[in-house]
């Protein structure tokens, strides 16, 4: 079982049976699409109770990843970004309906006049990255100060107001906004006032404030090369931090965001500007995604489950972060491979959780069922959730979808009382015992499955040759 010495708040038993399968399903999941390494870590209540990860932090050394090992968050930034933003106007600094223009001299004039509210939003039609973005695959430095302001001389491609529209920009604009209102740099005030006041020891606003730690390299895909090329990903982000800049762990991560759910008692920011700043602003009617951006934070629902929080993708890595206010919950997925599912992880972990809340943790009487099974068309997870065991293939990206339910009538007997029509609703499930009284095989109907063990050991005697 996973280690939860760290949560000081009691855990529900449904929570930690949950929390239990996670690793397993994910560590399934990155095996199967060949991932380099993931860092995951769930938060409920503010406190984190789970921390894991999985595979290598460097292809070339082999160097294993562990939970401390700090990644590049990239547009997790903007979220911090947000978030200071915010801090200012509670101190009455700033307002958001304040233009731009007001904080930052020399931006045309249409640029100049959006609001604060608006470039927070992704609302006010700035360029996305301006006319070449070469600096996030390392093909040029990113943009200092002047770089900036000189690109934003130019008129935005949209009028503001008009639609949700993303800009690394905007965001690099608001630290510029940071810096004039308290009269510092953007790294030194923010890393004091939302990094620091966060509670947060594993967060850096760039890399080069990072002076001890491991750091997690990034690979890119397989494709066209053939194979993972390693992506040191340390290139430092100059005055375009604001959006991109950050590295941390996915335990910081999940801490950080779960201090901006409206129901934290956190001291952050007021309940009134993080339900402001959580809340959907500006649908994203262009994608098949049901998804929503509001104050430097994407929001939307999962199976009934309204979640808000923010992903992140810099050269070598993929991240996403997503908070459950109603349920209490804050789940962080950072991966280390440019194609890394983190989205997918996100998604499918919430629905593990989402599964154990509505049934309970298992009946002990069902408990000791749990396991992964093998036969020829792949492995098999027997899940025990309620008085239920599930079955399912744990290769889907929708954990414990499509599941075989299992009612247990003795030690190692019972029968599907419920599965789709191309399994086999209505027939036995058994458990067959060795001469040593453990269980070797399992029948679902008339498919038997064996131990991974046995499994690999009949493939190669079968096909080996």
């Amino acid at each position: 079982m996973h280690d939860m010495s760290a949560a000081t708040t009691s855990v529900p038993d449904w929570l930690e049976a949950a929390l239990d399968y996670v690793p397993r399903w994910v560590d399934f999941q990155l095996q199967q699409v060949d991932q380099p390494g993931c860092a995951i870590a769930v938060a409920h209540r503010g406190e984190i109770v789970m921390e894991e990860a999985f595979g290598v932090a460097d292809l070339a050394t082999g160097e294993a990843l562990t939970p401390r090992h700090r990644f590049r968050v990239a547009s997790h930034s903007k979220t911090f970004t947000a978030a200071g933003i915010l801090k200012l106007k509670e101190r009455g600094l700033l307002r958001l309906d304040d233009a731009a223009g007001s904080f930052v001299q020399g931006l045309h004039p249409d640029v100049a006049n959006v609001t604060l509210q608006q470039i927070l939003s992704n609302s006010a039609g700035l360029s996305r990255d301006g006319g070449n973005a070469g600096y996030f695959p390392g093909l040029r430095p990113f943009l200092s100060a002047a770089e900036i302001k000189e690109a934003l001389t130019l008129p935005p491609p949209l009028p503001a107001a008009a639609r949700f529209k993303y800009s690394n920009h905007g965001f690099s604009l608001l630290g510029l906004v940071i810096e004039q209102v308290a009269g510092e740099p953007y790294r030194d005030w923010i890393m004091r006032e939302v990094v620091g006041a966060a509670g947060l020891t594993e967060t850096f606003a760039d890399i080069g404030l990072m002076t001890e730690g491991p750091f997690a390299k990034g690979h890119s895909t397989r494709l066209p090369v053939g194979r993972r090329l390693v992506l040191p990903g340390d290139m430092a982000t100059a005055d375009m931090a604001a959006a991109t800049g950050f590295a941390s762990t996915a335990g910081d991560l999940a801490r950080f965001f779960a201090q901006l759910s409206p129901n934290s008692d956190s001291q952050l920011l007021s309940p009134l500007t993080r339900r402001d700043m959580s809340r959907p602003h500006w649908r994203d009617r262009e994608t098949a995604l049901d998804r929503a951006y509001g104050l430097g934070t994407i929001s939307g629902t999962l199976r009934g489950w309204d979640w808000f929080g923010h992903s992140g993708s810099f050269i070598g890595t993929l991240s996403r972060t997503a908070v459950f206010p109603a349920e209490d919950l804050t789940i962080s997925v950072i991966t280390n491979a440019i194609d890394g599912p983190a989205q997918a992880l996100v998604d499918g972990i919430a629905h593990i959780l989402k599964t154990f809340r509505e049934r309970g943790a298992p009946a002990p009487e069902i408990a000791d069922w749990a396991g992964r099974w093998w036969m020829m068309w792949g492995a098999i997870d027997l899940v025990p959730v309620g008085n239920r065991v599930l079955a399912y293939a744990p290769a889907l990206p929708t954990p414990l979808s499509e599941a075989s339910e299992i009612a247990v009538t003795g030690l190692d007997s019972g029968t599907i009382v419920r599965a789709p029509g191309f399994a086999s609703p209505g027939e036995p499930a058994t458990r067959t015992r060795d001469a040593d009284g453990m269980v070797s095989e399992v029948w679902l109907g008339g498919v038997g499955l064996v131990s991974e063990p046995d499994f690999i050991e009949t493939m190669l005697s079968r096909f080996g040759s």
